[in-house]
């Protein structure tokens, strides 16, 4: 574990004063403490959320907690790709630049049910979903200078973790836990090569992804009732798990295509490092085979070219 004088915790963020940050899922749990933190430090914080209701207790509940905090909503369902659509219009006629971007929604173990849009639900939310929004996006946060994109990947990635191009949506057999890792898997894919692209396009904007390692939070409410009590046991608060997050989009020693997570045993709780993904999540060839297929499926191309290989 890292040594209690370097460990790296929430009082590091330094003044965010001027500063836009898009947080989705952030009604609650990791993205609540994530978009939270960010409004403490004086940045303008939009909680993109599918429950509007939700959005306002919880910006009442950042308010309450810190007086003057610049707190906004945008609906947004990741289920949808109208929803994404139509949340990235209104948020580019009202920000014409965005510093941070911070794909932290999510749904984990689910039954297998599909999106608007016929994807398998946790892959169609967790990927395709912010794949999309981060597509019609970037051009708010190219010209910043400093600029983030942060995706929220998972243990998970490694657990049964494949892309299945030859059943992607789970038709023919459907697991939720290597869907699951699927799409935790797909988060990195993403991220790495999102990160190789703004470098080729020479961009300043970079991409790096974290994991909570086991939080507590809602995202847990599909796990077996026999794994529960073990989970609750071993888990650590949402605010601790939010670091990784907070660290990826914040630090400046941060490099593109680096990956945080917590730095104790199995990185299931502690103070957020950079810490290793798996052998898959490297591949490029994967990498670029997930991303033409990605810009399939949502009908979003970004506006930076694609690298040499």
């Amino acid at each position: 574990m890292t040594n209690p004088k370097t460990r790296w915790t929430a009082n590091a963020i330094p003044d965010q004063t001027g500063r836009t940050a898009v947080v989705t899922g952030a009604n609650t749990g990791l993205g609540f403490e994530t978009a939270k933190a960010l409004a403490a430090k004086g940045a303008n914080v939009v909680l993109a959320v599918r429950n509007l209701d939700k959005g306002r207790s919880a910006a009442d509940l950042i308010a309450r907690r810190h007086p003057g905090a610049d707190v906004s909503l945008q609906e947004l369902d990741l289920t949808s790709l109208d929803s994404i659509r139509a949340a990235a219009d209104e948020l580019k006629a009202r920000y014409d630049g965005i510093d941070l971007l911070i794909n932290n929604a999510g749904v984990m173990w689910t039954p297998k049910s599909t999106t608007t849009d016929g994807f398998e639900l946790q892959f169609g939310t967790n990927h395709l979903g912010h794949f999309a929004l981060t597509g019609l996006l970037l051009d708010r946060l190219l010209p910043v200078a400093g600029s983030r994109v942060v995706t929220v990947s998972s243990i998970g990635h490694r657990i049964l973790a494949d892309i299945h191009f030859d059943d992607l949506q789970w038709e023919r057999s459907y697991h939720r836990v290597p869907a699951y890792g699927q799409a935790k898997l797909a988060n990195l894919l993403f991220t790495y090569e999102l990160q190789r692209r703004l470098t080729a396009a020479g961009q300043d904007t970079i991409a790096a992804a974290a994991h909570p390692g086991g939080s507590d939070t809602e995202l847990a409410r599909h796990l077996p009732d026999f794994l529960a009590p073990v989970f609750s046991l071993i888990s650590q608060p949402a605010a601790m798990g939010a670091l990784p997050t907070l660290r990826a989009a914040i630090d400046p020693a941060v490099l593109g295509g680096q990956y945080y997570g917590p730095d104790g045993f199995g990185e299931m709780r502690g103070y957020p490092k950079v810490v290793a993904s798996s052998d898959t999540s490297h591949d490029a060839d994967l990498q670029r085979r997930l991303w033409t297929v990605s810009e399939e499926l949502t009908g979003v191309t970004y506006p930076i070219g694609v690298p040499a290989r």
